[in-house]
């Protein structure tokens, strides 16, 4: 069987079962809605929320990013595995015994403050918004490829998915449903990694492949081969470093504390029974995630050796059929700029304006070709392939020739993965909405079955702005999603430590700096991804630091600013410091 068929039984077996969990586990309540009554198990939570925290950026782009930028690329390997490191320690066991619904409920019973509810709720939308844009898109990019249906439906096919278990199970059918996706997306992501390793390497195992010798019986390293290629294509070595040393730590650091001040990932540690059981399911969670994120690189290493050797300095009629019908998808283009037929691979871009076009100009969607010729040689540069990085987990089964199942079953892994961090991040936004906003603030006295009606109406809603975001995407997944997460360091993380460890924090300095930190790191961000990409370039950064890592600074401006306001009013009333000293040290 072809990869369509194949992916249209995986994925449709996949859906079936993600159904199912929904009408078997359907909400009753606004507590089964919210946390799944607390009564999650510590091994069933820790899946979930190795599901819910493994998002289409670590499945589809962390591998791919890394595959391009090499060491570089390691910034988010780092940021996002210490980070949820940060937040098993730091965070998790104190926010369980608190014993709220959100975030937004911590921060405005912490800072006994309706504004202080209200700026969280703010930023928990601003950032689930902003993050759940990269998980649709990620379910775009597998539509699009694999069951060959436009963009536009495989989005809306995705959402009717999503607003399914999420709407209709609330947490209780998530945290269900994301069990069954973990098992979906880790096996997806495993299988092939294994079949390409023992291919390569002669190891089974990814991670130990990674640092071997090739089984071509050459006696050459993997990575010493793969600085080779680079190095003849006039690339930097792949295991050499490109970004200063300041900018790779802003953007370490912004990845970790936004991991910390995630709202989804955070509010999973509200739904097991104990405080103790909160810490167990953080251990099997690092564990489920450990799998992944120590395969990563190595899957980023296959891909590009394949790549660079199936391509480059090849006449384009010799492509295999991957290649082609990649190109129909916009994610993959070549560009003849010298008409010699050959396929030239190098540094530079191979357009001008937005990527997504289609070959030999018969789309143009958003952007031009660069081949205006001086002399027969390119005004720019001589490179002529464009390859989108998200695409390098999906295609690459296809790259090394593997069954056409195995490529199905990544494209089924994705789908998985988005669409788990999703459920996840529309609950949020269905939650912030319903209750910490019209239970909390608006209508008090509402009852419990109008509140969950209200919830879902929220969530509703999410899913089609989420879908928009999917069909008019905003760029590489992995980039979007670090934007989310310099935006939740910036905001909430300050909040919630010194809510935790600072009993003296007032909720004027708490406010004042969730909102100077979330305005700085905005502005930031706005000007140079939106406003004036052209300045988007070190020379023009702060400091030296790129949009991605400017949530770090944002951070630092939040704890200055709440930490001098705070210096100016009164500290907060007895009660509140008293439940502080509860929240930190058990009975």
């Amino acid at each position: 069987m072809d990869v369509q068929t194949w992916t249209y039984i995986l994925v449709g077996i996949t859906f079936a079962i993600y159904i199912g969990i929904a009408i078997w586990s359907r909400a009753g309540s606004t507590s089964e809605f919210y946390v799944a009554e607390g009564a999650v198990k510590p091994l069933t939570n820790g899946m979930a929320t190795a599901a819910d925290w493994m998002s289409a950026a670590s499945f589809l782009s962390m591998a791919g990013l890394i595959s391009f930028m090499g060491y570089d690329g390691a910034v988010y390997l780092m940021g996002w595995t210490g980070g949820y490191v940060l937040l098993a320690l730091l965070l998790a066991p104190y926010l369980r015994k608190f014993g709220k619904f959100t975030v937004p409920d911590f921060i405005g019973d912490r800072y006994y403050s309706q504004i202080a509810r209200t700026v969280a709720v703010v930023c928990a939308l601003i950032v689930s918004f902003t993050y759940v844009a990269g998980q649709m898109r990620g379910v775009g990019l597998v539509f699009s490829k694999f069951l060959e249906v436009d963009i536009f439906w495989g989005v809306i096919i995705g959402m009717a998915i999503v607003f399914f278990y999420a709407v209709l199970g609330g947490m209780k059918g998530i945290t269900y449903t994301q069990v069954a996706q973990y098992c979906v997306l880790i096996f997806a992501f495993m299988v092939p990694a294994f079949f390409i390793s023992i291919q390569m390497t002669g190891n089974i195992l990814p991670q130990v492949g990674f640092g071997s010798t090739l089984s071509d019986g050459s006696g050459t390293f993997l990575l010493d081969k793969l600085d080779q290629l680079h190095t003849e294509l006039g690339f930097a070595e792949y295991t050499s470093g490109t970004k200063s040393m300041q900018d790779m730590f802003f953007i370490t650091v912004a990845l970790m504390v936004g991991t910390a001040g995630l709202p989804h990932v955070i509010v999973r540690f509200f739904t097991v029974p104990k405080v103790k059981d909160a810490r167990i399911s953080v251990g099997y969670a690092l564990v489920f995630i450990a799998i992944l994120y120590t395969t990563a690189p190595a899957i980023a290493v296959f891909a590009r050796t394949n790549l660079i050797e199936t391509v480059s300095e090849k006449p384009y009629e010799e492509m295999p059929a991957w290649f082609n019908t990649w190109e129909e998808t916009a994610l993959l283009n070549w560009v003849d700029k010298n008409h010699d037929g050959i396929i030239n691979y190098g540094p530079g871009s191979a357009i001008t304006g937005s990527p997504d076009i289609k070959r030999d100009g018969l789309e143009i969607m958003r952007g031009e070709y660069n081949e205006v010729l001086v002399n027969n040689e390119p005004t720019s540069n001589s490179n002529e392939l464009y390859v989108d990085r998200d695409i390098m987990v999906l295609a690459n089964p296809e790259i090394a020739g593997l069954p056409n199942w195995v490529a199905a079953l990544v494209a089924a892994g994705g789908l998985a993965a988005a669409l788990s961090t999703a459920a996840g991040l529309l609950l949020v936004i269905s939650t912030s909405v319903s209750h910490d906003l019209i239970k909390k603030q608006i209508n008090p006295d509402i009852s419990d079955k109008a509140e969950l009606r209200y919830a879902r109406i929220a969530a509703a809603v999410a899913v089609v702005v989420a879908g928009y975001f999917g069909i008019n995407p905003p760029g590489f997944v992995a980039q979007v999603v670090a934007i989310a997460f310099g935006l939740a360091a910036a905001s909430f993380f300050p909040a919630i430590i010194l809510g935790i460890f600072y009993k003296k924090m007032n909720r004027e300095g708490a406010v004042a700096g969730m909102v100077a930190g979330l305005l700085f790191t905005l502005a930031y961000i706005i000007f140079f991804k939106i406003a004036y990409p052209e300045l988007n370039t070190p020379e023009n950064w702060w400091f030296g630091i790129s949009p991605e890592g400017i949530g770090t600074l944002g951070m630092l401006v939040n704890l200055v600013v709440s930490l001098a306001i705070g210096m100016i009013y009164p500290d907060p009333p007895e009660e509140v410091q008293e439940m502080v000293e509860s929240i930190r040290y058990p009975k």
